[in-house]
């Protein structure tokens, strides 16, 4: 049967009326659904649907270069209800807020060494996390010896902006106590690898050395919760003690640098005249670990899921990832990823299974 031209052409205006009807409410519409989405985040609980373990989140997984997957080293480890940050580069706030993770929840931040990368974002982190949370104490901070020196510089070039806020928003909403960090410092004892720096009857974190010459110290963190274990390297070339330290861990995350494309930013940095540069594309490879060096580590300590993380060099787009990683999935039995802000590695307490996901609010 036919269909009459004349229905055809009542049907079309009626469609195209009520298209341009959505068009020109498309502003309400919009602010409709921010009310909904702001109430929803606001009433949440943003720990409550993760389950009881270990849970390991990206709040950056890149290195100093540019790369629009990942800001600077961040990583988040949620153990039960308790939020701990480890390294805060560039970006870390916003991340951990895109990933549902926010600053107000932080209990406590772990600093790795004090490359610029590493901490570029506390002070914001510091900020946001007193700002939003009313927060009586100041931040806890661990770090090797030299983390004093840091967090005093930091308060000191945020002590303007400290004042400003309690002026605006008074003492009761920005306590003036809780502005900032303590420096928790701790110093792994001549002849030891390792160092437990907070034991309690769930949870045990544990620093243990690394070889990033000529950065002393620097160090990685082990994470113990209810039978479940993440190991974080920090930045390091491959070392024995991360590999004692990861022996049956179910995550490892690994930094890791492909020589091979660092090799291209050189060659093209010397073609272009920039010695600097080609310089210190030459001087990194030294004291990081390749992918494939990570991979044979992990191997060999029997971790059961290899998350790399600090990548370099930047990867704009993901099908570069096959040539970064090398022939480092055929050195590992386990699965291995390579890390992009907001992917989380979710091990639950009572089992031994490893989820992989992925908590970004924001497309990146």
């Amino acid at each position: 049967m036919r269909w009459p031209a004349k229905l055809t052409l009542i049907l079309l205006a009626l469609v195209l009326i009520a298209g341009g009807g959505l068009w020109f409410a498309r502003g309400p519409l919009a602010l409709a659904l921010m009310d909904r989405v702001m109430a929803r985040n606001m009433a949440s609980n943003p720990l409550a649907d993760l389950p009881d373990g270990l849970h390991v989140a990206l709040c950056g997984a890149g290195s100093p270069m540019p790369d629009v997957s990942r800001g600077g080293p961040c990583t988040a480890v949620v153990a039960g209800q308790r939020l701990f940050i480890v390294d805060a580069g560039s970006g870390a706030s916003r991340n951990l807020t895109l990933m549902s993770l926010p600053p107000a929840r932080v209990e406590a931040i772990l600093l790795t060494h004090f490359h610029s990368d590493h901490m570029d974002g506390l002070g914001e982190l510091l900020m946001q996390r007193w700002a939003s949370s009313s927060a009586a104490a100041p931040t806890p901070v661990y770090g090797p010896p030299g983390v004093e020196t840091v967090l005093a510089g930091f308060a000191q070039a945020y002590s303007l902006d400290r004042g400003y806020r309690i002026a605006h928003h008074g003492p009761d909403v920005t306590p003036p106590a809780g502005y900032g960090a303590t420096p928790r410092p701790f110093a792994i004892p001549d002849g030891e690898t390792s160092l437990v720096i907070l034991d309690e009857p769930d949870l045990k974190i544990t620093a243990f050395r690394v070889d990033h010459d000529p950065i002393e110290p620097a160090v990685g963190y082990r994470f113990d919760y209810k039978g479940r274990s993440a190991v974080l390297s920090g930045d390091t070339t491959p070392s024995p003690v991360v590999e004692a330290q990861a022996r049956g861990a179910d995550l490892l995350v690994h930094e890791a640098l492909s020589i091979d494309l660092v090799k291209r930013q050189r060659a093209a940095a010397e073609a272009a005249g920039r010695a600097n540069l080609a310089r210190i594309f030459g001087d990194i490879t030294d004291y990081h670990t390749t992918p494939e060096q990570a991979a044979q580590l992990a191997e060999r300590a029997g971790v059961k899921f290899l998350l790399l993380n600090h990548i370099v060099p930047p990867l704009p787009i993901r099908a570069l990832e096959g040539s970064f990683l090398g022939e480092a999935r055929g050195q590992f039995s386990g699965p291995v990823r390579v890390g992009r802000d907001g992917d989380i590695i979710s091990l639950p307490a009572g089992s031994d299974e490893v989820r992989q996901g992925r908590r970004m609010n924001a497309q990146r």
